[in-house]
């Protein structure tokens, strides 16, 4: 499990996001924002407010910034917020000044970019205080949207999350798919540990057989996919009672499959340490922000 996106390193996210802005913009503006070079003078110069109009948790000014930069570096940036607060209805996110144009082209993948991620962050900071007190950590999961992930998963921990594994290549971790093609959890962990790098092993248990088999090998995490909160607690006591007689360390237990938050709370039962919800990243509506625009001859005051 990745707490700081530590799989990438900073220049490469950097370069993805610099990538993912400019073909953003390449299938927005196209050829050329026609209603702007048609309506507005080239030399005509204006102040841009990001508005928040609905409450949540701001996420995305890296981007942001990014399609600034590729549009027009030019342009002043005031931010008034950082990524991670909350925010209320009427509060200035960020402020811009230059060239009226500018503004203009590169508002709605600016904002689409903004409201997309500071969508999963109140997402996550909403299930994350739904479990205040418990001591178990809300992760995501690999259900992202294509091309956004290094993103969502840095939305999530700006809202209060952590990190999973950010893709194949980072963890072992073996489900229901992999656990029928080597025939058993056991054999799946030995090849593994026969001919795999040194990466954390995850082993997902569905059935009791499968969480007392996969509290013997001592992996570094067991998953209990889509378990009521009964199937959860006897399994924590399965685990920690085999561990405690044939194990030298304890695994992490995570808790996933169809978490909302009416039963986040309830799942979250000693013994766990992390709970992964896919509707962070799959289900988060965009937060709803709009930049209002101001005709002025000066720069920003």
């Amino acid at each position: 499990m990745n707490d700081d996106l530590e799989g990438m390193p900073g220049e490469g996210l950097k370069a993805l996001t610099g990538a993912l802005v400019r073909l953003a913009l390449a299938e927005d503006v196209g050829t050329g924002d026609v209603t702007t070079l048609a309506v507005v003078d080239p030399e005509r110069r204006a102040v841009g407010e990001v508005l928040c109009k609905q409450a949540g948790v701001l996420s995305g000014l890296e981007p942001a910034r990014a399609v600034l930069e590729v549009v027009d570096p030019t342009v002043e940036w005031d931010l008034r917020r950082a990524d991670g607060d909350a925010i209320e209805p009427g509060e200035v996110v960020l402020r811009l000044a230059g060239r009226a144009r500018s503004l203009l082209t590169m508002e709605r993948v600016m904002l689409n970019f903004l409201q997309q991620l500071s969508g999963v962050a109140t997402m996550t900071r909403r299930f994350v205080r739904a479990v205040e007190g418990t001591g178990v950590r809300i992760t995501d999961t690999r259900k992202t949207t294509p091309g956004l992930r290094f993103l969502e998963k840095a939305a999530v921990q700006h809202g209060g999350g952590v990190n999973h594994r950010i893709g194949l290549y980072d963890a072992f971790m073996v489900k229901d798919n992999h656990i029928v093609a080597a025939g058993s959890i056991t054999r799946a962990v030995e090849r593994i540990r026969a001919n795999g790098p040194s990466l954390p092993i995850i082993v997902e248990a569905k059935l009791p057989s499968e969480v007392e088999e996969a509290a013997g090998l001592e992996v570094d995490q067991i998953l209990l996919d889509n378990m009521s909160p009964e199937e959860i607690a006897r399994s924590v006591a399965v685990i920690r009672e085999i561990e405690n007689r044939v194990a030298s360390r304890r695994a992490r237990i995570e808790v996933s499959g169809g978490v909302t938050l009416d039963t986040v709370r309830a799942k979250a039962l000693p013994g766990v340490d992390l709970i992964s919800i896919g509707a962070l990243t799959h289900s988060a509506p965009a937060l709803d922000l709009s930049l209002e625009l101001t005709l002025e001859s000066g720069l920003m005051h």
